[in-house]
Order: structure tokens, then C-alpha cells, then sequence
């Protein structure tokens, strides 16, 4: 399964970016599609995940209110749109999902994804 993540700009804080992740086949059933942020000199972690079991969205405490995760399931393809953007947002985003479900106490985990996307710059100025 290849992921394609586009969308990334440069943004000046208040601004808006919608990030597109395009899977290349379906992964199963309710599998989940997630996002995950990597800063300069930080680890990696979790934004939000699309868990498709339940058909909820789930989303790091810092970025609620703000992103918006969403699926598109004809074209294999999830979104996150990202508002009130502020320098701390930015990162490289990555997209990921795996074969199957898991539970939802694990959407957080990027140990639990099989397969991931290139990445995709965002910067936001101040």
C-alpha cells in the first residue's frame, strides 16, 4: 500500500492548510487513517485519527477545535483540515493506516500503523 500526504505549505499563523493523504488500495475494513506530526528535534506524535469502526474522529489535545479529519472512501483518500494555525503546528505531517481495525485506545500509537505516507511540510510564520 503506497500513501501519497500532499498539501503542506508555508501559512502565516491564523491561516488554513487542508492536507490530503491517497492510499493506493483500500487497507481492509475499518481500517483507521491517521495523522502524525514530527516538529525539528522532537518525536513524532499523534494529531488525529479517523477510526472507521465507529466512524469517529479522534484528535490530539492541542489540535481539537482546530483540525478537522474527514474521508473520502470512493477515492481512497482521508483529509485534514487544519485552522488557527500557530507556529507550534509546525512540522512535518505524515499519514498512516495499517490492515484491519484496532482498538481505539491504540489509534494514538504509531507502533500500531503498517503503512505511511512521505510526509509533508507545514510551516506556519508568526
Amino acid at each position: 500500500v503506497q500513501l501519497q500526504a500532499s498539501g503542506g505549505g508555508l501559512v502565516q499563523a491564523g491561516g488554513s492548510l487542508r492536507l490530503s493523504c491517497a492510499a493506493s488500495e483500500r487497507t481492509g475494513s475499518y481500517a483507521p487513517m491517521a495523522w502524525f506530526r514530527q516538529a525539528p528535534g522532537k518525536e513524532r506524535e499523534f494529531v488525529s485519527a479517523i477510526d472507521t469502526w465507529n466512524n469517529r474522529a479522534y484528535y490530539a489535545d492541542d489540535v481539537k477545535g482546530r483540525f478537522t479529519t474527514s474521508r473520502d472512501n470512493s477515492k481512497n483518500t482521508w483529509y485534514l483540515e487544519m485552522n488557527s494555525l500557530q507556529p507550534e503546528d509546525t512540522a512535518v505531517y505524515s499519514c498512516a493506516t495499517r490492515r484491519g481495525r484496532i482498538n481505539i485506545s491504540s489509534l494514538n500509537r504509531a507502533g500500531a500503523y503498517d503503512y505511511w505516507g512521505q510526509g509533508t511540510q507545514v510551516t506556519v510564520s508568526s
